[in-house]
């Protein structure tokens, strides 16, 4: 089934035909068209879900926890302020192993206040233990809503994902978006499977259920704390082969992969020059690298989907063989060396064997600014030029 629909209003879908028990969520700019379409979904009694119309995002991720506690499949949406309101319970929800599911609409931190999109919310969670997804257009949301709730609720990873669609960009853009049959999408999401812990002598489900008593996140001092929290470091890890295993499966019955799922290559395999990105950004990079294909450049794409876990081993494979490298963040990371995506990679590329590509950062689009196909082009001719370069640039800042 192919109709136009915004980012938003995708995500919605989505989450529709996923048979969520509890949505608990709060509007805000440029969330709230996911929460109104799915609340129309509900008054019109097309969904079996508890709507919760919470009075702030702090308690919308709260009850979330509740609920998910219990043994449902839950459901919110938010971003910016909203999504650091939250961050107090981010952190309870990933630490109780609960497989929440959370679309972010990427937007701008205040001060100043800014409704448009960077990334810049997600980016202050990133360490907080919810795997996070970007995602490149509003097929992508849709896919991602989908792909999200298994990946959250495979019995080997147990934990929390958020994904990221950048606000306006791809929020409020109409696009052609295919979509699954309601049943055909229930049976690839399927329903939640409880793991299971011991309570002395016996199995039982990892649920509040009063015939089975159960504490979740009780005192942890330090003589267990650390290993409670290592065991959510080798779940997140675990998570890779999970997420790629889900996209090989919706692949197969969509048409549709993001590369392995982790990363997504793009004209790579001859190429000189990459750039890595993610988010909506990759879609203009794409269309950029084509015409400079036809003028005989060799130039590619590195496209990041998954954030976290961070995928090393897959970009260091594509990595290899490249002279020049241009990681584009889209936050800063203020009174650091460059921004967080560029850290990461080029903490990957100290562990490459031989000659390492020259890697620099690019700092754009922050508060919602665009970054146009002529910007993308001068970043391939800054990285195949011979002059001396900055390790970090600003790319459409007025100077």
């Amino acid at each position: 089934m192919i109709v136009g629909l915004s980012g938003d209003e995708a995500v919605a879908y989505g989450v529709k035909q996923a048979d969520v028990d509890i949505v608990a969520a709060y509007p805000i700019t440029p969330q709230t068209i996911i929460v109104e379409k799915f609340s129309e979904f509900y008054d019109n009694g097309e969904v079996d879900t508890e709507f919760v119309p919470v009075e702030s995002e702090h308690s919308a991720l709260s009850a979330c926890v509740g609920a998910s506690a219990a043994g449902a499949r839950a459901f919110t949406a938010t971003a910016s302020q909203g999504l650091a309101l939250m961050h107090e319970i981010v952190y309870i929800a990933s630490g109780l192993r609960l497989p929440i599911v959370m679309a972010v609409v990427n937007r701008a931190l205040s001060a100043p206040i800014n409704i448009h999109g960077d990334h810049s919310d997600m980016m202050a969670e990133r360490d907080s233990g919810w795997i996070q997804i970007f995602v490149e257009d509003a097929q992508e949301a849709y896919d991602a809503t989908l792909q999200s709730f298994r990946i959250a609720e495979d019995l080997n990873v147990q934990l929390p994902v958020m994904y990221g669609l950048d606000g306006f960009t791809i929020s409020h853009t109409l696009q052609r978006v295919e979509m699954f049959e309601d049943l055909k999408a229930l049976d690839f999401v399927g329903r939640r499977e409880l793991a299971k812990v011991r309570i002395f002598d016996k199995l039982v489900d990892y649920a509040l259920d009063p015939e089975n008593p159960l504490s979740l996140g009780p005192l942890s001092l330090p003589d267990y704390y650390f290993e409670h929290k290592r065991q959510q470091e080798e779940a997140i890890y675990r998570s890779s082969e999970t997420i790629k295993k889900i996209n090989e499966e919706f692949g197969e019955i969509s048409g549709r992969y993001y590369g392995n799922g982790l990363i997504e290559l793009y004209r790579i395999e001859d190429a000189d020059l990459s750039i890595i990105c993610m988010g909506s950004t990759a879609g203009t990079t794409k269309e950029v690298i084509d015409r400079l294909r036809a003028d005989g450049k060799k130039v590619g794409l590195i496209k990041v989907r998954t954030f976290r876990p961070f995928p090393k081993d897959d970009i260091l494979k594509g990595i290899r063989g490249l002279k020049g490298v241009a990681v584009l963040d889209r936050s800063g990371s203020y009174g650091g060396i460059g921004g967080p995506l560029f850290g990461d990679v080029r903490n990957a590329i100290n562990d490459l064997k031989g000659e390492k590509p020259l890697i620099l950062n690019y700092i754009y689009g922050l508060g919602g600014r665009d970054i146009t196909m002529e910007m993308i082009k001068g970043i391939y001719d800054d990285l195949e030029s011979e002059e001396k370069h900055d390790l970090v640039s600003y790319v459409g800042l007025r100077s």
